[in-house]
């Protein structure tokens, strides 16, 4: 029996470069790992990807922790953006509310998967600005940026004016 494929004598699409803002993520990342170790912080993992729920389509979401690392004895959750500038915004200013609550999500479920629930933790962020190619990168670590008592919803309703 022979079998005809729609593609025969076509050649396999060609393998792309990344994107650029790819690239300039990544470049973030690995500056932002030196900073931290430069700092006294012991990278355990990065780009930690793991499941955290379904969606309302039923879709599994996935959650991803950019950079895994202990300060001392405390954990920390540590959040990298890379912005080829900072003209616009600053970068910390896209560590919104959804990607908070994302991230404490992965980071208890990595807690309760190895066992850490009673250790302390906290979440990091880490900004960089990569700028033109004659300036260094400013590299910004902003410790605790934000705590899981920041992110409980309100169960009640207090009027201001009260």
């Amino acid at each position: 029996m022979r079998f005809t494929f729609w593609n025969r004598g076509r050649r396999a699409p060609a393998q792309t470069a990344p994107a650029p803002h790819f690239e300039l993520g990544r470049r973030g990342e690995v500056l932002a790992v030196e900073r931290l170790e430069q700092a006294g912080y012991q990278i355990v993992a990065s780009n930690f990807s793991l499941p955290i729920g379904r969606n309302l389509r039923d879709v599994v979401v996935n959650a991803e922790i950019d950079i895994v690392a202990y300060d001392g004895p405390t954990l920390c959750f540590v959040e990298v953006k890379t912005r080829a500038s900072d003209d616009f915004a600053s970068p910390q200013v896209n560590v919104d509310l959804r990607k908070r609550r994302q991230i404490a999500r992965a980071s208890l479920a990595y807690r309760r998967m190895l066992g850490l629930m009673k250790a302390p933790y906290r979440y990091d962020v880490v900004t960089v600005v990569v700028g033109n190619a004659e300036s260094a990168p400013r590299i910004q670590l902003m410790k605790g940026f934000w705590s899981d008592e920041t992110m409980r919803r309100r169960t009640t309703y207090h009027a201001h004016w009260d």
